[in-house]
């Protein structure tokens, strides 16, 4: 069980986290949503034990961050967004390193090898691994000490379909498992229908709850809605000076009447979905 209560966090002025609440139960998937600055990563390195909260209570697995962080922190497992090993490790000497720093069994870092398909690369270097292959790694670190409590950071990104799709079996499993699996991604129509369920991030808290089975819907609905003026958080773009149309395909555009439609800027807007 994962359980944040009132959490605060500033860098300087600037206020990240705003009475952030929510928890997140065994044996399910947990999605954490929202646009880029919303708070997600910083709620993620908070709860891992990695900064320090300003205010609220954070608890993994009952085990109190402030009182009881290293007995919190055993109790979990966490993917960054973006892992890094040292380039003149290879994969098998990452695991192995962790795992007696984690202390756990040593037939672990054949199976999780096996598990993410790292087998045949496990004596090369991390350094000359792609991207795919170093995410890859890091969801086997990720795993390797079989910890209930599993934080992913935007876990997908550097993943190809096929491997996208093993990710969702992985977790999928382990939830199954009784662990308890919060993730936060941009992904998400790549988890509707898998999640549990889904939490929307806005500027600092948990704005509501999104239905788990029809993820790209419902965000869409709200991201219209903020593009078209109806948050408070977005302005009404339609009465932006020159603006000729708002479009959403890949990403959200605005384009400017006065100039030629052969040569004119597609600027973008501030991100108002993952």
């Amino acid at each position: 069980m994962i359980v944040a209560t009132d959490l605060s966090k500033r860098y300087g002025r600037k206020e990240v986290l705003r009475g952030l609440s929510f928890e997140a139960r065994p044996g399910e998937i947990t999605l954490l949503v929202g646009a880029n600055g919303a708070g997600k990563s910083t709620t993620m390195k908070v709860l891992a034990g990695l900064a320090a909260a300003d205010g609220g209570a954070a608890t993994i697995v009952s085990h109190d961050l402030r009182l009881a962080r290293r007995q919190a922190q055993r109790a979990l497992s966490y993917l960054p967004q973006n892992p890094d090993f040292h380039p003149r490790l290879t994969s098998a000497q990452v695991l192995e390193f962790y795992r007696r720093l984690r202390g756990g069994e040593r037939h672990r870092v054949a199976t999780v090898l096996e598990e993410l398909g790292l087998t045949s690369i496990a004596g090369d270097r991390t350094g000359m691994l792609s991207g795919g292959l170093r995410q890859r790694l890091g969801i086997a670190l990720l795993l390797l000490p079989d910890a209930p409590v599993l934080l992913l950071d935007e876990p997908g990104l550097s993943l190809d379909p096929a491997w996208r799709d093993r990710l969702r079996e992985i977790l999928q499993g382990e939830a199954a498992r009784g662990k308890a699996v919060l993730m936060a991604t941009h992904l998400i129509a790549e988890w509707n229908g898998v999640a549990h369920r889904c939490l929307l991030c806005a500027e600092g808290r948990i704005d509501r709850e999104l239905d788990p089975s029809d993820l790209p819907n419902d965000f869409n609905m709200l991201s219209d809605n903020a593009l078209l003026g109806g948050s408070d958080s977005v302005p009404d773009l339609r009465n932006f000076s020159g603006t000729d149309s708002i479009s959403r395909d890949a990403g959200a555009e605005m384009r400017f009447r006065d100039e030629p439609r052969s040569t004119r800027e597609t600027r973008a807007l501030p991100e108002v979905w993952p």
